[in-house]
């Protein structure tokens, strides 16, 4: 795929959302026997409808409305778990269920092709819409992420639900674990990046019915729900019909997380909500630094994740008007080397022999040409999203400790023991304070570096980018051991502390990475004198290996990209990387 210049702000991957696309599937699913059926047990799923009627707002400015008919999937006797993985990048997604034999879990292995992405089950939910005199006036199918939570249907279910909060969307997400607890419902709405239906106004009769290939696959009752859908026409003009309000009524609904209430202080959006341009406009600031349960003790609910990708977009316009690109560099912002440190934490810092994080990098993606927000003619920038992610099995803990007066923070890498206990500290670095309009907080230096290498794999190019606030912001893989479904900090509202802060605690969970989208500053390198070729994206996590972890030896992501164009119109193509095509 080649792309060329674009002025404008690309928008980024969104990652960690429930919005499954609407899609049609044809591949096929062996039925489950009766005889497998009595051996290896699942739950008895249900599909049932919270309203015989619903109202839908189809808006004259931006006719359509979204099929948000209040149909929910319901698990009894046992939860609904599904376990979605690939070894690697060069392997095709697969995807089992854990049922119960006697009791006890087993692994059950789905039929081959059931799932190509880790987004959702595609092609899960049936809708038709008929007119009142009986006509289908519009058929579609939709994807289905159960790590909604919309809540309990019976008062003696669980408090919470163990599963995670959404369905990861990132292209190179390598596991991720879906469920409906038991006693729970999950919206089958496929979210505010479904398509949406154009509707004159009037009563329609939608019925909505699980795929046969599922009901065979999970054993689902065929009992579709039916809706009667009035469709009114609105105006933007009409006070309550603006932007905003609009984008709510499309995507926040009471599904895809947003059952899980944020702590005071830390309100946030469900996943598939679009912010208003109120919310846009704020800046990335936070509160006093959260606390943090390091341990892996029973897991606690969490706020959703915030819309951090386009939070983040807002950050970068504001240092592009503001004329700043900073780290759009030849490499000369280099991490500072360690300073003597201050006198707390009191005590002698050890590394003791106990679990740590392993730093990997996923490729670059997101990749597109641009001008670094300048409008400089003649300049062409190489922009690209990053993430860093924790394979485990211990988490990240990076505290920030200031001195009456100082500028920065002396930072400490903290361990834990296998009961959550503080066992050990050493120093990592420094933080340093971001004012920017925009970002607002504490940066974390060195975590990370991007390079552009030449074909030889030789540096060509070094991005001046290297603090960050850490932030669980997508989750790459949940399967791996002690990894967290529900991290607190998914967003830089939840991180990274205020101007004011004594002390920052910075924590990169189990299972999850940290994404920095290609339109901020420093996610880019000048190429403007590069030649066209082949080169290499490099994603180096812990590039000074001040941080300690189980290991250091596979930090790197590489990813290909070909450089063209003229100068001023510079191309770029990104082959596939494996398996996975996208740029």
């Amino acid at each position: 795929m080649t792309t060329t210049r674009n002025t404008r702000l690309r928008r980024p991957l969104l990652v960690g959302t429930t919005a499954v696309a609407a899609m049609a599937v044809t591949v096929g699913f062996m039925a489950v026997t009766p005889e497998q059926a009595k051996a290896a047990t699942g739950p008895k799923l249900s599909l049932i409808a919270a309203t015989d009627s619903v109202t839908l707002t189809s808006w004259k400015e931006d006719p359509g409305v979204y099929l948000d008919l209040g149909t929910y999937l319901t698990a009894e006797g046992t939860p609904l778990e599904l376990k979605v993985t690939r070894k690697s990048y060069k392997d095709p997604v697969v995807i089992t269920q854990t049922v119960y034999e006697a009791g006890k879990p087993k692994v059950k292995t789905l039929p081959a092709g059931t799932v190509k992405d880790f987004s959702g089950l595609p092609g899960f939910a049936e809708i038709t819409l008929t007119d009142k005199d009986g006509k289908q006036v519009a058929s579609r199918t939709e994807g289905f992420c159960p790590n909604n939570a919309s809540g309990r249907v019976r008062p003696d279910a669980p408090s919470t639900s163990k599963y995670p909060e959404s369905c990861p969307t990132n292209a190179f997400t390598l596991g991720s674990v879906w469920g409906v607890e038991k006693g729970w419902a999950a919206n089958t709405y496929g979210g505010s990046y479904t398509q949406p239906v154009k509707l004159a106004a009037g009563t329609y009769t939608a019925k909505v019915r699980v795929a046969k290939k599922y009901r065979d696959l999970f054993g689902i009752a065929d009992k579709p729900a039916t809706v009667k859908v009035t469709v009114q026409e609105r105006s933007w003009e009409e006070g309550a019909g603006t932007p905003a309000a609009r984008s709510s009524s499309a995507g926040a609904h009471a599904g895809h997380g947003a059952a899980h209430q944020a702590p005071a202080g830390h309100a946030g959006h469900g996943p598939g909500h679009n912010p208003s341009p109120s919310q846009l406009a704020a800046p990335e600031t936070s509160g006093a630094g959260p606390s943090y349960n390091v341990g892996h003790g029973p897991l606690k609910a969490a706020p959703p994740a915030l819309p951090w990708a386009l939070k983040k977009q807002q950050a970068a316009r504001a240092d592009m008007q503001a004329g700043d690109n900073t780290g759009q560099t030849d490499g000369s912002r280099q991490a500072p080397a360690l300073a003597p440190q201050s006198k707390r934490p009191t005590g002698t810092p050890s590394v003791p022999n106990v679990p740590k994080p392993d730093l990997r990098s996923l490729p670059a993606y997101g990749i597109t040409i641009s001008d670094g927000g300048q409008n400089i003619p003649g300049k062409d920038y190489l922009a690209f999203s990053a993430n860093v992610w924790n394979a485990g099995p211990a988490q990240l803990v990076v505290d920030g400790f200031r001195s009456p007066g100082k500028a920065k923070m002396d930072a400490y890498q903290y361990f834990y023991d296998a009961n959550g206990k503080q066992v050990g500290y050493t120093p990592t670095g420094t933080m340093e304070w971001d004012p920017r309009p925009g970002h607002v907080h504490w940066h974390f230096t060195d975590f990370a570096s991007y390079r552009l290498l030449k074909a030889d794999k030789k540096e060509a190019v070094r991005s001046g980018k290297e603090a960050f606030c850490l932030a669980n912001t997508d989750a790459v893989d949940y399967t791996v051991k002690n990894a967290n479904w529900h991290p607190f900090n998914t967003d830089l509202a939840t991180a990274c502390g205020q101007e004011n802060s004594i002390s920052v605690r910075e924590v990169l969970d189990v299972g999850s990475g940290d994404t920095y989208t290609q339109d901020l500053p420093g996610q880019s390198f000048d190429i403007t004198d590069i030649p066209n070729g082949t080169y290499y994206i490099q994603v180096l996590a812990n590039p000074a290996k001040r941080l300690k972890e189980t290991n250091l030896d596979n930090n790197s992501a590489l990813r290909k990209v070909v450089l063209g164009g003229t100068p001023g119109r510079r191309t770029v193509t990104v082959p596939a990387h494996d398996l996975v095509n996208a740029n």
